[in-house]
């Protein structure tokens, strides 16, 4: 009986064409291929490529497969270089949801690099962008953000900031927090929200 040589799969082939053009211009290219596979290993392996921030936030604008924005995220925080700090920054302007909760996740990976822009974020003039800041300070894991967050709630104009920073405080705030949550229920006296968040953020830190 004659032996029928299996067809190589499409992983395989892929990988075949990693090894043979694998220097960086390549790579960029790569990213601009139909097959969504080939832009996988592209975005993968510009990893060890420290110019190509660029082309992978130009990328990740267009990319509309959901494994390959995946990887696209992940080598730019392992770039973590301002081009690629800017680029996540941009993801949180843009009207497509996924995009921005997972730039919003990638940004948590990178506390010291987004530590350097957070201060301009909370000032940022769109009320949005200023709420997406302070859900990167949820893991951010940072000295500051306390300090951060008691900000937002002595300046920030916009309840539903205010909102989202009082319900991080309630987990993160200490005796600092104190005084500023009791200034941000008088500013909103008539928000029934931000009374119930700030009392239990207080109570929470009386227990401490």
């Amino acid at each position: 009986m004659a032996f029928i040589k299996k067809s190589r799969n499409s992983d395989a082939l892929a990988q075949d064409e990693r090894k043979v053009q694998r220097d960086c211009s390549s790579l960029a290219l790569g990213l601009e291929q139909p097959d969504p596979l080939a832009r996988r290993w592209a975005a993968r392996d510009l990893a060890d490529c420290p110019d190509a921030s660029a082309a992978l936030v130009s990328r990740l604008q267009r990319e509309d497969d959901a494994s390959v924005r995946e990887i696209i995220f992940s080598t730019l925080t392992c770039l973590g270089d301002d081009i690629a700090v800017a680029g996540l920054v941009q993801c949180l302007r843009s009207d497509d949801a996924a995009l921005r909760n997972e730039a919003i996740e990638a940004m948590k990976q990178l506390p010291d690099e987004v530590a350097a822009i957070m201060q301009g974020l909370l000032e940022d003039s769109d009320a949005d962008v200023r709420i997406f800041a302070v859900n990167v300070l949820e893991s951010l894991r940072h000295p500051e953000v306390e300090s951060w967050l008691i900000e937002v709630i002595e300046r920030d104009p916009h309840v539903n900031v205010c909102a989202t920073a009082v319900d991080l405080l309630g987990e993160v705030g200490t005796e600092a927090s104190r005084e500023p949550l009791r200034h941000l229920k008088a500013r909103f006296a008539d928000e029934p929200y931000i009374q119930f968040a700030a009392d239990l953020a207080l109570k929470r830190i009386a227990e401490i």
